[in-house]
C-alpha cells in the first residue's frame, strides 16, 4: 500500500464519527428499479445500453452538470443500519441484475456491527449484511455474471488476497500473492485493489498498493500471466488502482480493451486485453480510481475530489461536484460530517451507472459517504 493510504487509514482509526447524518427518511429519488437484466456498466464488461429518458429536477434541489448530463446531488443516500453501525472508508459500490446495491467499507471502529458489506434495495433501503472477514480491508468491489449468475469479487487490501463469493458472501475461491510469476521477492509486496473481467472468463487484478503489475487469473482463481509492469512508460503503470475491460470501441481501438486507472501516473491507460499499449487518456485526470461504462459514457470517480464523464473518445464530457479549490483537492478527509461542503466531493473512490442511469458515488473519508446523482434532464 502506498505511502499516503497508509498513513491516511492510520489516522483513520482514530476518528470518530460524530457528525454523522441521521438517516434519511425522504427517499423520493425517483425509480431506481434495475429491470430484467444485469445492471449496466456494475460489472466489467456489460453491453452498452441506451440510457433511457431522465426525469425533470426536483423543485428546489441541488443539480449539478449541464447538457445531457445533469444530475441532482443527494449525499449521503446510503447510510448504515440504526443501533450503531457505521461506514468506515466506503471504497467500493455494486448494483446486481434485481437492482441490489452493495456497499464495501472497512467498518468504523465504533461500529456495532462489524459486517463489512452492506445490501440495499433499489430504493436504499438496508435489507442485509455479511463479509466480518472483510473488516479493515474491503476495497474493490466488482460484480460479474457467469453462467447465469451473478458473483462478487472482493479485493482485500488487509489480508492481500482476491476473494470471489456469491451475493450472499459464500466464498468460492481466493487468490494471494501469485508467487510463481517470479516478480515479487515477499508475499507482501503484493496488494490487490481492483478487479475486472474479460470475454474468455479472465480475470484481471490490478495490484494498485502492492508491486504496481496488473495481472490475469484464470475463471477459477488461478494465475496466468503478467500483463503490466510498475514505470511511467507506455505499457507500464503505476497504482493500478482500478480496471475495466472496455467493449464499447474507442478511439483506440474497436477491440475490447483493458483500461487501467494509472493513479500513480495520473492517467488512464489502454492496453490491449495481452497488454500492448494503445494509449493514454491525460485529459481532465486527477488520480483516477476506477472506470465504468453505460452506453457511449465513462465515469471515473477521481481521488482528487471529482468524478469525471467521458465520451467513447474519452473526450471530456463533465466533471461533477469538483472539491479541488486553489489548485489543491479538499483538506475534509478528517472532517466531520458538519464540515462537508454541501454539492463537493471530498474523495470519490469508486462510482458507478445504476440500471436507471444515475450514478451512485463512494468516497474514501473514514465516516463513509455514498452520494446519489440523480440523472435529470
Amino acid at each position: 500500500m502506498d505511502n499516503t493510504r497508509r498513513s491516511f487509514l492510520t489516522t483513520a482509526a482514530a476518528l470518530g464519527a460524530a457528525g454523522f447524518a441521521a438517516t434519511i427518511a425522504a427517499r423520493s429519488f425517483g425509480n431506481l428499479q434495475a429491470g430484467g437484466s444485469a445492471a449496466p456498466g456494475t460489472a466489467s464488461g456489460t453491453a452498452p445500453v441506451t440510457p433511457p429518458v431522465a426525469p425533470a429536477a426536483t423543485p428546489g434541489a441541488m443539480v449539478v452538470g449541464s447538457g445531457s448530463a445533469r444530475f441532482e446531488v443527494h449525499h449521503d443516500w446510503l447510510v448504515p443500519p440504526p443501533g450503531g453501525a457505521a461506514f468506515g472508508d466506503t471504497h467500493g459500490v455494486a448494483q446486481d441484475a434485481k437492482g441490489n446495491i452493495y456497499v464495501a467499507h472497512t467498518v468504523h471502529p465504533s461500529s456495532t456491527l462489524k459486517d463489512a458489506v452492506y445490501v440495499y434495495s433499489s430504493d436504499g433501503k438496508f435489507i442485509r449484511s455479511f463479509g466480518k472477514e472483510f473488516e479493515g480491508g474491503a476495497h474493490g468491489l466488482d460484480l460479474h455474471a457467469e453462467d447465469g449468475a451473478e458473483f462478487l469479487y472482493h479485493c482485500d487490501t488487509r489480508r492481500c488476497m482476491v476473494v470471489k463469493t456469491d451475493l450472499n458472501g459464500k466464498v468460492l475461491w481466493e487468490a494471494g500473492c501469485p508467487m510463481e510469476s517470479g516478480v515479487y521477492a515477499s508475499a507482501d509486496k503484493w496488494c490487490p485493489t481492483n478487479a475486472a473481467f474479460g470475454p474468455d472468463g479472465t480475470v484481471f487484478v490490478g495490484d494498485g498498493y502492492g508491486g504496481s503489475f496488473v495481472h490475469a487469473f484464470s475463471k477459477d482463481g488461478k494465475w496466468k500471466k503478467v500483463i503490466a509492469r510498475p514505470g511511467q512508460d507506455p505499457g507500464q503503470v503505476a497504482c493500478p488502482h482500478g480496471i475495466y475491460v472496455d467493449l464499447r470501441g474507442t478511439n483506440f481501438t474497436r477491440e475490447p480493451a483493458l483500461v487501467v486507472a494509472d493513479r500513480g501516473n495520473r492517467r488512464i491507460q489502454y492496453l490491449s486485453l495481452d497488454g500492448t499499449h494503445l494509449g493514454f487518456v491525460n485529459n481532465a485526470m486527477r488520480q483516477p480510481c476506477d472506470m465504468k461504462v453505460r452506453g457511449d459514457r465513462m465515469l471515473v470517480p477521481d481521488l482528487d475530489s471529482v468524478v469525471t464523464i467521458l465520451d467513447s473518445k474519452n473526450e471530456l464530457i463533465v466533471q461533477l461536484c469538483d472539491g479541488f479549490s486553489d489548485g489543491k483537492p479538499s483538506s475534509l478527509r478528517g472532517a466531520s460530517r458538519d464540515q462537508f461542503i454541501p454539492g463537493k466531493f471530498v474523495h470519490p473512490h469508486d462510482a458507478i451507472w445504476l440500471a436507471n442511469g444515475d450514478i451512485l458515488v463512494a468516497e474514501w473519508v473514514p465516516i463513509g459517504r455514498v452520494t446519489l446523482l440523480r440523472a435529470v434532464s
